[in-house]
């Protein structure tokens, strides 16, 4: 890709606008850890579900989808659309939940729901564990897919591709470690907007160079003539190799609820949840999720759908089915050159958003839950924000070594499923029964991890087969979840002080805390079940807008406008009973 003085320029405008943005919220970064990871808690919704979807809309993302589109047609993203279900049961039931907890980072949890040692080691050992290898993990395979990006577009060697990632790694981390949250939220929104009206604008380009939607569709449909399967189809069919009927069925019944991954944490956690930390009360962090949740699974996926398809038609004989999505920004034949600067600015928007979080997030971890915790509990302000400040260039350090040493962006996948496999069921529950101690978490984190590793080292069931994959979901799940229960009946509970002040600063509603109120004369603010009507009528209306606007697309207008309709109904019965659950919850607390 050749690039011309005024793209150059362009580029360099974005990154001075991210400078200026870091230089700005410096000094109220510098005020107290508070201020560094949370941004005093004074963050709005829009603010909040912004920097949320940003996070989630990585450099590698829109490779990988079409790669997806390419191989297994629409129905390819049932790997991740499968998680809606997840992310609204955290909009509806934890968000609120998370919210009056109060703490810092999802981890320092542990120790306002359990008691004694056992809780302490729990959260010192998954701040170190999720703040530097995972943390790193991740870094890493992001780093991967924009040394990709970079070498196609800027015909790099793979030497020169790194220096230009350590660059722009050096940078994310100078203007995250100068401001905090701040700075990576306000950078967020504009790196969001710039991305999504960049990525819009190369599906607009894609599609015309193609004829239009209706040529788009028939191209399409012609090329799968034969196969037996369409690649326009929103489910995948019955005998499908990639994704037989067992398969499928754990995506959507078991592994939504079942598997810790980054993002996608059953009942919230992660940087999903420290934006909900970050939030002005309950009420915005319900809001910045469920914005959060509509823009990830209903409204972003399209731009990089149409333009996979369209990359199919223009480059069928592509043997890097990713690099379609490359292809069709360097061709001069679909994507206009002058606009090639700002495509790069927002690759680079995108790799930053994504970077930015991990860094402060990872580094919340080890300064509030380690650092804070076991090694300088009486420190000032001054000194944990330093910390923090130094904690945030050694992630930096050490994910470069990572993704020096790690052979893929699969390679990475697979560790994360092999350490997050079964965990989610004692994630969830922990909120609503009283009996879960901190030995149900620690029994539910090694199980999970030695089955998995026995299965597929031992045994020998490969992740990648599809029936293999289900098998080893399943028996993971069956085996971590007894393993969990059972240490939980044979270990005592905690003690009634320590549940009784959990219950009185969370309220969690639902029969499994109904000792524990009657003890305490406190009963809980909302309905559970009213909580999971919500969360119903929120998976109806994601999909429904999901399917919806790719109908329209698609060509059949009016089943297109039925399911919007459908959507727009669920909206407005959840806003109803959002509303209701508000006004009952001001009375209880009154």
């Amino acid at each position: 890709m050749t690039l011309t003085p005024l793209d150059w320029l362009v580029i360099a405008a974005y990154f001075l606008l991210n400078l200026a943005i870091g230089l700005f919220y410096a000094r109220r970064a510098r005020g107290s850890t508070t201020e560094f990871f949370l941004s005093g808690r004074d963050v709005p919704w829009w603010l909040a579900g912004t920097s949320m979807v940003a996070t989630t809309f990585a450099a590698d993302t829109p490779l990988v989808v079409t790669g997806l589109v390419a191989r297994y047609g629409i129905a390819g993203n049932w790997l991740w659309w499968s998680m809606a279900a997840s992310g609204m049961l955290t909009v509806f039931v934890y968000a609120r939940l998370w919210r009056r907890a109060g703490v810092m980072t999802d981890v320092e949890f542990a120790e306002i729901r359990y008691a004694g040692r056992p809780a302490a080691v729990l959260r010192g050992f998954r701040a170190l564990y999720l703040g530097l290898p995972i943390n790193c993990i991740v870094i890493g395979w992001v780093n991967l897919a924009m040394m990709k990006v970079l070498e196609v577009t800027l015909g790099l060697e793979a030497a020169g591709a790194l220096w230009v990632l350590l660059a722009l790694l050096a940078f994310t981390a100078f203007y995250t470690t100068l401001a905090g949250l701040w700075g990576v939220l306000v950078t967020d929104l504009v790196q969001f907007v710039l991305k999504m009206g960049m990525v819009i604008a190369l599906a607009w380009f894609a599609v015309r160079a193609v004829g239009g939607l209706s040529a788009l569709e028939a191209k399409v449909a012609a090329l799968d003539a034969g196969s037996g399967g369409s690649r326009l189809s929103f489910f995948p069919s019955s005998d499908s190799v990639w994704m037989p009927a067992i398969a499928f069925f754990v995506y959507l019944a078991v592994n939504w609820w079942a598997s810790w991954y980054p993002g996608s944490e059953p009942g919230g956690g992660g940087y999903v949840a420290q934006r909900i930390f970050s939030a002005k009360d309950e009420r915005h962090g319900l809001f910045a999720t469920l914005w959060f949740n509509i823009a990830h699974y209903a409204v972003r996926p399209w731009p990089w759908i149409l333009t996979a398809l369209a990359s199919i038609v223009l480059y069928p004989n592509l043997a890097d089915k990713e690099a379609g999505y490359v292809r069709t920004l360097m061709d001069p034949q679909v994507f206009p050159a002058a606009l090639r600067g700002i495509m790069l600015a927002a690759f680079a928007a995108a790799y930053m958003s994504t970077i930015g979080t991990q860094l402060n997030w990872g580094a919340s971890y080890i300064v509030n839950d380690w650092y804070r915790r076991f090694v300088r509990r009486r420190a000032s302000e001054r000194e944990y924000v330093a910390v923090s400040q130094a904690s945030t260039v050694v992630l930096m350090l050490v994910s470069i070594y990572v993704t020096l040493h790690l052979a893929s962006i699969e390679q990475a996948w697979k560790l994360l499923l092999v350490t997050g496999a079964g965990t989610g069921g004692v994630l969830l529950m922990r909120w609503f029964w009283w009996r879960i101690n901190a030995w149900s978490e620690v029994a539910a984190m090694t199980v999970a991890a030695a089955t998995s590793l026995f299965l597929q080292i031992g045994v020998g069931w490969d992740s990648d087969r599809p029936r293999e994959f289900a098998l080893l979901m399943l028996v993971t799940v069956a085996i971590t979840t007894a393993s969990w229960l059972l240490v939980t009946w044979l270990t005592p509970p905690e003690p009634a002080s320590t549940l009784d002040a959990f219950f009185l600063r969370v309220r969690p509603a639902g029969p499994g805390w109904a000792r524990v109120a009657a003890r305490t004369g406190v009963r809980a603010t909302e309905s559970l079940g009213a909580q999971l009507v919500n969360w119903i009528l929120g998976c109806v209306m994601i999909y429904a807008t999901l399917f919806g606007v790719g109908t329209v697309l698609l060509g059949r207008a009016w089943i297109g406008i039925t399911l919007l309709g459908v959507s727009a109904l669920s909206a407005l019965a959840i806003a109803r009973g959002i509303s209701s659950s508000s006004t009952i919850a001001d009375r209880a607390a009154s």
